[in-house]
């Protein structure tokens, strides 16, 4: 580890409590997507009483600044994430909401960065800038929550970072790294090659009432139907070639409200996820047809939402070798595992952003439990946060250093999916589509 990195280190360290504080308060306000107002506001609080001029997003969480080196180079984005998710059972929820994903460490890692970042001598080796960004709304969830604010023209796209690319928050960003947390691992670090990409989908059936008993055949039962296009798309999932790794998991969210009346409309969601845009597509075409034919079978009306989610990441190659090297520097080669040929099954919008800049999502250690589940915690909080923020400034000042020349290695060997970011969210709107069955004339 070179001279300046230990300083840089040294530092995280010397904003320890602060870290570990910010942890603990995040961790204890759990809120959803475009709902972290709580979050965002402490850590807004956080960043000013260092000195930051902040670019607030207004009507929805989030926020950005900006720390220039003073020399010309590229410009580095590290990002956190503000939401909690939906979580019964954990028993550190709060309105049924709890952090099971380990975005709380994400924002105190990011809290430490920008104490050291305002160090003095902490930029002397780094040129270009570095913009930190909390960014709201990276897990999907509340559908019709967004649907209202889509509506309303607070937004346009479901995830946070799709929305502040929209915004032009990440107009001049060369490349990017978020550090997540990993769960049950005797490593500081993990990193793999790539996540899937999905659409958020939302389906009503729709029926019509009458009595259960004395009316059923009044009646169009929209459950039935409901549950016979579950049916269906369980009965599809063989079709999903293995390479594409499909992911189906449909839920109800409203399944009638009277035992005695035929339920006349019954909603639900679902994410389709696969590893290419292509079979996302694909599989997603299967399953409009798994959910139609049961709306044709009872005879019941469909109406079928879709909504860009998240392309399939990729983390770029280069940018993880150098981050490895960083890892393994600060916590030695036995505690860095990192596969560049191992596939993801879940996804994120960090997605998005490596269709048009090098970017990588490695992992810190310290989390233990189920993640998105109720035994979900940080037990070991030095690493999931401390530590990561070490790993992310040692890797920032790797970059930048020497007048940013592995940054610009990294930038120059890269080849975007989309030629720009305008280009990118063009692709997003053409996936919103809204497709409706007729229920059929009694």
């Amino acid at each position: 580890m070179r001279k300046a990195q230990e300083y840089l280190t040294e530092l995280a360290d010397k904003y320890r409590s602060m870290i570990l504080e910010a942890e603990q308060y995040i961790f204890h306000h759990p809120e959803i997507g475009f709902q972290e107002w709580e979050t965002s506001a402490y850590l807004e609080a956080k960043f000013e009483s260092l000195g930051y001029t902040l670019i607030k997003a207004g009507d929805i969480p989030g926020f950005y600044t900006d720390v220039d080196t003073g020399r010309i180079g590229p410009c580095l984005l590290i990002l956190a994430e503000l939401d909690a998710l939906p979580c019964d059972g954990h028993p550190d929820t709060r309105n049924g909401i709890a952090h099971a994903c380990g975005h709380n460490a994400q924002c105190a890692a990011l809290l430490g960065i920008a104490a050291v970042l305002r160090e003095p001598g902490a930029l002397d080796t780094m040129s270009g800038k570095i913009r930190l960004m909390a960014v709201p709304a990276e897990e999907i969830n509340a559908a019709d929550f967004r649907e209202t604010l889509r509506n309303s023209g607070v937004i346009r796209y479901f995830s946070g970072k799709d929305e502040f690319m929209r915004r032009g928050y990440m107009k001049g960003v060369d490349l990017a790294f978020l550090f997540h947390t990993a769960t049950d691992t005797p490593y500081d670090f993990t990193g793999i090659k790539s996540l899937n990409g999905s659409i958020i989908k939302t389906f009503t059936f729709h029926g019509q009432a009458d009595h259960a008993a004395a009316g059923p055949h009044l009646g169009v039962n929209a459950l039935y139907a409901a549950v016979l296009g579950l049916n269906a798309v369980n009965a599809i999932r063989e079709t999903f070639r293995d390479e594409d790794h499909v992911r189906v998991h449909p839920i109800l969210t409203s399944c009638g409200f009277a035992v005695n009346v035929i339920p006349s409309s019954v909603s639900g969601e679902t994410m389709v996820r696969a590893s290419t845009l292509k079979a996302v597509y694909e599989a997603n075409r299967r399953v409009d047809r798994a959910l139609k034919g049961a709306a044709y079978a009872l005879g019941a009306g469909l109406t079928i939402k879709d909504r860009p989610c998240a392309l399939p990441e990729h983390n770029n190659r280069q940018l993880m070798e150098i981050a490895k090297k960083c890892m393994v520097e600060l916590s030695g080669t036995e505690k860095v595992d990192i596969r560049n040929d191992v596939e993801g099954r879940g996804g994120s919008d960090m997605g998005d952003l490596s269709a048009v800049m090098p970017t990588i999502q490695p992992k810190a250690g310290g989390a233990k439990g189920r993640g998105h589940g109720s035994d979900y915690n940080i037990e070991a909080p030095d690493r999931a946060c401390v530590g990561s923020a070490k790993a992310q400034l040692m890797l920032a000042e790797e970059l930048l250093r020497e007048g940013a020349k592995e940054a610009k290695r990294v930038i120059a060997g890269y080849t975007p999916l989309f030629a720009s970011q305008e280009e990118l969210l063009e692709a997003l709107d053409a996936m919103f589509r809204e497709t409706e069955v007729p229920m059929e004339k009694l």
